[in-house]
């Protein structure tokens, strides 16, 4: 009975040390009594598509196959071929005779340095417009191109005819003998919506027809020193090397674009991808096949875009629109009572968001075409009609143009006036100038070291705002065969001088 009483003490004393908060799993050691967990509950399983969603998508499957299945016959793989001169010192003081004699390959043996030509290849897209064989592509796939071959996505193989081209707009014609081809219809670039989706069609990398697909990013993107007259579409769709000139479709399987340019940082795609409207394709191919140039409009003014300061001075609620900083005497904005210091904002019915846009509106307009222009005047809306002109020729502007045009291929390099947007992009803080838009290998200009973006301030000790006036400029250097520039980057100034003799 003892022992009883002492073994209940010896329990209630237990009981007292380890309270019920006790870390868990002490009276379990103790007593070893298993605890036995609660089945947990299986996860439910996400509930199956339902048959009206996976009809859905396979409506939108179907519809994206149809579309490729349609236009991809009209969809060309083009390759050009040219002969490029890589010009390098030659070793005789009074020329090559009379060594030529023997012909480059033999002379090369002994004086490697001698001028090489060599064939340059390359590959692109496009695509078929009429059963006869017309076809749009880009004018970087087959400018200089001495040799340009179509292929078919059957496999038949045409030799092309270059009918025209425009580095402007880098629009392209070519012609290839056939009958009854394959074709794209053609729709209507103004009708597209941000958001809707596209089809691309190329041969990117030389894979050929190549498809991939996206939504339209943006639409009205200019100011990216691609082409001189902007209007991009911008696309998500995959777009690389090999895909310019080749069309991005909508659903119904019309041309709303020709894919041309990509942002890109590594070479390759990068969610980014630029495409002409189909609708300036089709006014600048048309000019081509018909007349084998493009004529452009002109309105005679110099614009520039609206900063929230200038925005400000000139009571404006927003920097829409682009300000008139200077009207051409005897020009069709003059005729038509435009002032300086009115700010343009609407063109034949289109917003105008800024300079950019203004230029690739009248330069798309046909001369003689009288259009409705709005402009704010002292903070009042002016409804104004002007009737625009013809974009004059280069020996227009400068009496020496052609000998200039001339002087400057021998030198090798082109340039391009600085525009707001294009200063914005390339990092200078000034809004006017000279831009060298390019640079020829082996040219006078390359040996100097002269490259695309460099700005030219001054030309033979003359400070150049225009290219009228670094035209100007230039022509006493006609008859030196010398000019001195003074050129700059984002951060430095130096002295160039150049000579062809």
């Amino acid at each position: 009975m003892r022992n009883r009483i002492v073994w209940l003490f010896i329990g209630l004393l237990l009981l007292v040390s380890f309270p019920a908060s006790a870390e868990p799993g002490i009276w379990d050691s103790l007593f070893k009594v298993k605890k036995v967990e609660p089945a947990k509950p299986s996860p439910t399983p996400p509930p199956a598509a339902s048959e009206k969603d996976l009809a859905v998508a396979q409506a939108l499957s179907r519809a994206f196959a149809a579309v490729v299945k349609r236009a991809a016959p009209a969809v060309v793989f083009i390759e050009v071929e040219k002969t490029v001169v890589r010009k390098e010192p030659h070793p005789f003081p009074f020329g090559p005779f009379p060594f030529d004699f023997f012909g480059d390959d033999f002379l090369r043996r002994f004086f490697p340095q001698l001028p090489r030509k060599y064939k340059q290849r390359g590959a692109g897209s496009g695509f078929i417009v009429t059963p006869d064989g017309y076809i749009y592509t880009n004018n970087h796939v087959v400018a200089d191109a001495d040799r340009v071959i179509v292929k078919l996505a059957d496999g038949r193989t045409f030799k092309g005819k270059v009918v025209g081209k425009d580095p402007q707009s880098d629009v392209a014609v070519l012609k290839i003998d056939g009958q009854n081809l394959p074709t794209v219809p053609l729709g209507d670039s103004d009708k597209i919506q941000v958001g809707e989706w596209v089809i691309a069609i190329g041969n990117p990398f030389g894979l050929s027809h190549t498809v991939t697909v996206g939504v339209v990013s943006a639409k009205g993107r200019s100011g990216l020193g691609i082409t001189d007259y902007e209007d991009f579409i911008q696309t998500d769709a995959a777009i690389n090397p090999g895909n310019s000139g080749g069309p991005l479709l909508n659903l119904r399987g019309e041309v709303i674009g020709m894919n041309t340019a990509i942002f890109t940082r590594s070479g390759g795609y990068m969610g980014i991808g630029f495409a002409i409207p189909i609708n300036i394709v089709k006014l600048v191919a048309e000019q081509l096949i018909k007349q084998g140039k493009v004529v452009r409009g002109w309105l005679g003014v110099v614009v520039q875009d609206l900063t929230p300061a200038l925005a400000e001075e000139f009571g404006l609620k927003s920097t829409e629109g682009t300000l008139v900083a200077e009207v051409m005497k005897g020009s069709p904005a003059d005729r038509a009572g435009l002032q300086r210091g009115d700010v343009i904002v609407e063109y034949e019915g289109k917003p105008v968001r800024n300079s950019s846009e203004l230029r690739t509106y009248v330069g798309l307009t046909h001369p003689g075409t009288t259009v409705t222009m709005k402009v704010l005047r002292n903070g009042r809306p002016v409804t104004l009609k002007v009737t625009i002109g013809e974009y004059p020729k280069r020996e227009e502007l400068s009496s020496a143009a052609p000998e200039i045009q001339k002087f400057l291929e021998a030198l090798g390099f082109e340039v391009r006036e600085l525009t707001p947007d294009l200063a914005q992009e390339l990092g200078y803080s000034v809004r006017h100038g000279v831009i060298v838009a390019a640079v020829a290998p082996g040219s006078p200009a390359a040996m100097a070291d002269l490259r695309p973006g460099l700005l030219i301030e001054e030309v033979n000790r003359r400070p150049v705002k225009t290219l009228e006036e670094f035209y100007r400029a230039l022509e006493p250097s006609l008859k030196s065969g010398r000019v001195l520039l003074l050129v700059r980057d984002q951060h430095f100034r130096r002295f160039v001088v150049l000579s062809v003799r």
